[in-house]
């Protein structure tokens, strides 16, 4: 006798996360994000600066396994970052290249976004092992706040005035750091829980 379990809905059910993306990002903390967050109900946006094209089309770090992405991130005002729990940083090049501006004395569109992200607490941000480098021109909005990063990157983060903690996941409030890619389920599992808490 067949006995069919009801679904359930999960506990992000309606719930939008944002994944910035880039060239050189780790195929399987990716992949992670959208399987893990996709499993509590919640819907995951690719999110790059698409430089006037509808798409375009990354490759991975490690298997340069390619990825489309069309979400554009230019697009991310105060309006469109509210429709978001979550707005995610992720490991590998994409900080870096996510950082690059033409003009040297204007901060790049994905640090603009993240200034206005910062401004609503009850986005969650977001940040795994090499992400803070992303706010390197924008060290007031870390300045005093606990963090987590890969080894590489304590130095800038304490020259930022982020007090460094050598902990896997690190929560300040509204911020989430974790310490290199092999911490991307934790990442992944506490912001899950901290959304879910909200909703409590």
């Amino acid at each position: 006798m067949d006995v069919q379990t009801p679904f359930v809905p999960g506990r992000l059910a309606g719930r939008r996360i944002g994944l910035l993306m880039e060239s050189d990002y780790v195929e399987n903390e990716i992949a992670y994000y959208r399987m893990r967050f996709a499993e509590e109900g919640a819907e995951v946006s690719l999110l790059t600066r698409l430089w006037g094209n509808s798409s375009l089309t990354f490759t991975g770090h490690e298997q340069r396994a390619p990825i489309e992405v069309d979400g554009d991130l230019e697009q991310l005002d105060y309006d469109a970052l509210s429709s978001l729990s979550a707005l995610i940083v992720p490991s590998g090049m994409v900080a870096d290249r996510l950082r690059y501006t033409e003009n040297v004395d204007q901060a790049a569109p994905a640090v603009e976004v993240m200034r206005r992200a910062f401004r609503l607490p009850n986005l969650i941000k977001g940040f795994s092992c090499h992400g803070l480098l992303l706010l390197s021109t924008a060290p007031d909005l870390v300045r005093g706040r606990s963090v987590t990063c890969h080894n590489n990157l304590v130095g800038d983060v304490r020259n930022m005035g982020a007090v460094y903690s050598g902990q896997d996941v690190v929560v300040d409030r509204d911020l989430v750091t974790s310490r290199t890619v092999d911490q991307c389920h934790l990442l992944a599992r506490t912001i899950i829980e901290m959304l879910a808490g909200q909703q409590r």
